[in-house]
């Protein structure tokens, strides 16, 4: 408009607008294009929405299968933790137990040694005793009618003849 106005020597510093009305095919054309930006938008956020939602469902289950071996493996360690501490604590009764017998046994053979005197072997004697009453109870049960003999049976006749010689140099 300048360079129009200019052969006249007029000079336009400005020109404002006050009404434009396009034909009726642009505005719906307009109007088709803005739509169809808006729908794109929406659908580009939704797309994105979804994505963001089963890569936090993923993380989610990735990490509550992790929580979950944790879990385990700290379960089998202090299981087992604590089944050796119970196999330390039967070890150390049982080493209690042996070690008040042999104190038990050494008293008994002591008085053994004192009663049948040092000729004869008191862990013998004392061995014979047990076998002695090892032979009641095996008599005096209801329904053990039958004892048997193991297959080596010049054991239980040399602690037989073991006993017979006890008995005879006590008296």
């Amino acid at each position: 408009m300048d360079d129009a106005t200019d052969k006249w020597g007029v000079k336009v510093n400005r020109v404002e607008l006050q009404d434009i009305t396009p034909p009726q095919s642009v505005l719906t054309a307009m109007e088709k294009q803005m739509q169809a930006e808006r729908n794109k938008r929406a659908a580009i956020l939704t797309s994105e929405g979804q994505k963001a939602s089963q890569i936090l469902a993923s993380e989610g289950a990735k990490t509550a299968m992790i929580n979950q071996a944790e879990a385990a493996k700290q379960q089998a360690i202090l299981q087992a933790e604590g089944e050796a501490q119970a196999r330390l604590k039967k070890a150390e009764a049982e080493a209690f137990a042996i070690q008040k017998i042999a104190e038990a046994e050494a008293v008994a053979v002591q008085k053994v040694a004192d009663t049948i005197g040092d000729k004869a072997n008191p862990a013998q004697y004392i061995i014979a005793q047990k076998y002695i009453e090892m032979m009641q109870n095996l008599s005096n049960g209801d329904g053990t009618k039958t004892v048997f003999l193991p297959y080596e049976a010049t054991s239980v006749l040399s602690s037989i003849g073991g006993i017979k010689e006890l008995l005879k140099d006590i008296k």
